[in-house]
């Protein structure tokens, strides 16, 4: 896992910030965790923070071997993202073997060799691309224009998750990163 470090993102774009995938997996905890406390404090929702913090962290294990497959290349037909995703499930199963054998009933799960409860799920999937969403609006705040598209399909998809907390998570926290430190210090 420590090896996500060395897996870069974003790779068949320019990029005026690079991106490692351990730094992403970070970033979509982090995010995953806001998301579900959110969910809790505001919505009532009872949702299994820890649970799903610890999902986002291993979300992209597979991409040790795989590498970062540009969303673009994974869905550019239906055939290619059945051989992803077959991929992608060697992979898993290749990383579990490296597991001790009395531990891989606890990382089988969160590496992709095992089930994950779909409500649990949806959460880092949200997190996963909020933290795709905050790139391109990033990328795009330095006049790199190279992730617009990017950010409008980004957009369209957390739209279609139709999950409150993502609405509450823009409307609260996305004003904050195109600001600096200085600025939001002032707006409290």
């Amino acid at each position: 896992m420590y090896r996500l470090k060395y897996i870069e993102r974003w790779s068949l774009m320019r990029n005026t910030n690079r991106e490692s995938v351990a730094e992403h997996s970070f970033h979509v905890a982090l995010t995953a965790h806001l998301l579900c406390t959110i969910a809790n404090e505001q919505f009532h929702r009872g949702i299994n923070t820890d649970k799903v913090v610890t999902m986002a962290l291993f979300h992209d294990a597979t991409e040790v071997f795989t590498g970062d497959i540009p969303t673009p290349v994974k869905h550019h037909n239906p055939r290619i993202l059945n051989n992803f995703r077959e991929i992608e499930q060697l992979a898993a199963d290749r990383l579990l073997e490296m597991v001790p054998a009395q531990l891989r009933s606890v990382y089988g799960p969160l590496i992709g060799a095992g089930q994950q409860d779909p409500v649990l799920k949806k959460y880092v999937k949200a997190a996963d691309l909020i933290d795709a969403y905050l790139k391109c609006t990033l990328e795009l705040a330095t006049g790199n224009r190279e992730f617009a598209e990017a950010k409008r399909q980004t957009e369209q998809k957390m739209k279609e998750l139709q999950m409150e907390e993502v609405d509450y998570f823009l409307n609260v926290f996305l004003p904050s990163f195109e600001m600096t430190l200085d600025e939001m210090s002032k707006s409290e």
